[in-house]
């Protein structure tokens, strides 16, 4: 595999600073458009965030035990200590950190092999590291590091059960997850930490009021910045962005450590990234990337906004360098594609290259890469390919991006009449679509207009735009292309189904009837379904992909694996 060597970026180079702090900029210096420095609204609070974190790491660590089950003593405070507390706590830990725990957990064990314990930390730090920086070899290690201490201890062991279920969570195997979660709570349904991975997991699988009742469980549990986190992220899918953004900016200012508030600060960027705001995503992801240098979500953010402000040379060196410090189909692809926005495709070509090559990569670990596989190919290689694949998931897990990205792929193969299908419930909030995205919205204008619905296809296209315009360098202009060419509604016609209601029942102003609408990832919202647009959604015994009940025993569930 050939990874471009990695180019420095001053802001993520060397020693974090705070979030309010001035230092370099991570994808080159401020241009003359930004008068005066910019800085995230979440990081300007430095000092209400020691505090609360201060308060919140104080409460984790008297949760923590001061000995092992079998009398040995946790690590002396430090980089193992700090690790471990973060993982127990359910947040990020810092890579320095990560590393210190993995070499004195796999000490441990190596003198201690029937430690069940320290077999269940281990795991959860080697998934914490393969997540954090893609070097997929260590989800293997996890697995067996976990089910060793499963075997050691079969009974009262809800950490190796928690354990596994974030790790198949970590690897994109949401019926796994929900299986070894849903065992975890069953046994100790007081720890919540288990609902953060249940939420996840219910989310992939589109069990939507299941998600519902996971969250309120988790409240009821727990509050502080991680349990804010997690209601952020259903808030966002629920189309509820205010209340997200109001959750993270809470859960960021309470933050225990600079890897906990640097996760809390990206996922504010993405939130700003989705709603168009180009600049504050920018200013969120280089105080994320300030108080972390490990946070390469981050970065790889700073390289969406820069390129969408025209700042492509930065943007460049932002995506380039996230890609080599953690290299993952979706900054590939996303590399790629802005490369060809700028007309160099023999650099485009190398990075649609990489993106199979880290999928096959990611697979041979048990990483499913699907559905970025899935829009890859329908866009840049082979439609058909693309259907068999995501037909194939959408059995296994029929979420909201898989319906979108089978859509899409069937709408690129030409079947635009099942391609509707799954548009309508990607961007259906009956069915779970009421993420804002502007991809999802784009995907369903375009294959309304194909089939000749020019009036939702009107709406879902300006509606894409309105959500977030520069929601990708290659499709965003092909929106307004596509919106041009569908013209003005007909005069003296009869009334432009895009146009009745315009806003009704929308308190953002959408354009939407009174639904939540989408966005996703690098992405952005979505559309509604609308009476008489379209066939009913695909749904699990219909004539679309079927989404069978997961038997007991079925392979990846606790019972089999």
């Amino acid at each position: 595999m050939e990874i471009e060597e990695r180019q420095p970026v001053s802001a993520g180079a060397g020693r974090a600073a705070a979030p309010g702090a001035r230092s370099g900029e991570p994808a080159g210096g401020q241009s003359p458009e930004s008068a005066g420095p910019r800085r995230s609204p979440l990081a300007r609070r430095p000092l209400i965030a020691a505090v609360a974190g201060c308060a919140v790491l104080g409460g984790v660590l008297v949760l923590l035990p001061s000995a092992d089950r079998d009398g040995a003593p946790r690590p002396a405070p430090g980089p193992a200590a700090r690790a471990v507390s973060a993982v127990e706590a359910g947040v990020p830990a810092a890579l320095p950190d990560l590393a210190a725990l993995v070499r004195d957990r796999e000490a441990r064990v190596r003198a201690r092999p029937r430690d069940d314990v320290s077999w269940a930390v281990l795991g959860a730090a080697y998934t914490e590291r393969a997540r954090r920086t893609a070097s997929v070899a260590s989800y293997p290690k996890a697995e067996n590091a976990l089910r060793t201490s499963l075997r050691l201890r079969p009974k009262d062991n809800a950490a190796a059960l928690e354990g596994l279920a974030s790790l198949a969570g970590a690897r994109g195997d949401f019926r796994a997850a929900r299986q070894w979660g849903e065992a975890a709570a069953k046994q100790a349904p007081k720890r919540w930490t288990a609902y953060q991975v249940l939420v996840d997991a219910y989310s992939g699988l589109g069990d939507y009021k299941a998600v519902g009742r996971a969250l309120d469980t988790l409240l009821a549990l727990r509050k502080g910045p991680a349990a804010q986190a997690v209601a952020a992220r259903v808030y966002r899918d629920r189309g509820r962005r205010e209340d997200a953004a109001a959750a993270i900016s809470d859960a960021a200012a309470g933050a225990a450590g600079p890897a906990e508030q640097a996760a809390f600060l990206t996922q504010a960027g993405d939130l700003a990234w989705e709603r168009g705001d180009r600049r504050e995503a920018l200013d969120h992801y280089r105080a994320a990337v300030r108080t972390d240098a490990g946070a390469y979500d981050a970065l790889a953010g700073q390289g969406r906004a820069l390129a969408a402000l025209g700042r492509t040379a930065e943007a460049l060196r932002a995506y380039r360098t996230a890609l080599a410090e953690r290299p993952v189909p979706r900054y590939a692809l996303e590399l790629g594609e802005l490369y060809d926005q700028l007309g160099r495709g023999a650099d485009a070509r190398a990075r649609y290259d990489l993106v199979r090559e880290l999928v096959r990569r990611d697979g041979a670990a048990g990483v499913d890469d699907e559905p970025v596989l899935g829009l890859f190919e329908a866009d840049h290689g082979d439609p058909g390919e693309a259907v068999r694949a995501l037909r194939a998931e959408w059995r296994r897990q029929p979420g909201i991006a898989v319906a979108d990205a089978l859509g899409w792929a069937l709408h690129r193969a030409g079947d635009d009449k099942e391609a509707l299908d799954f548009a309508v419930r990607a961007t259906d909030a009956e069915h779970g679509g009421g993420v804002r995205s502007a991809l999802y919205a784009y995907h369903r204008g375009r294959i309304e207009s194909d089939l000749g619905l020019s009036g939702p296809a009107r709406r879902h296209l300006a509606e894409a735009l309105r959500i977030n315009p520069y929601f990708s360098p290659l499709l965003a202009p092909q929106a307004r292309e596509a919106l041009a060419a569908l013209g003005d509604p007909p005069a003296g016609g009869p009334p432009d189904e895009s146009e009745d209601a315009e806003g009704a029942g929308d308190p953002e102003g959408s354009g939407r009837s009174g639904d939540p609408a989408g966005t996703t990832g690098a992405a952005g919202p979505s559309g509604t379904a609308r009476a008489g647009a379209a066939a009913p959604a695909p749904s699990p015994g219909s004539s679309g992909p079927a989404a069978p009940a997961v038997p007991p025993n079925a392979p990846g569930g606790p019972a089999s694996r």
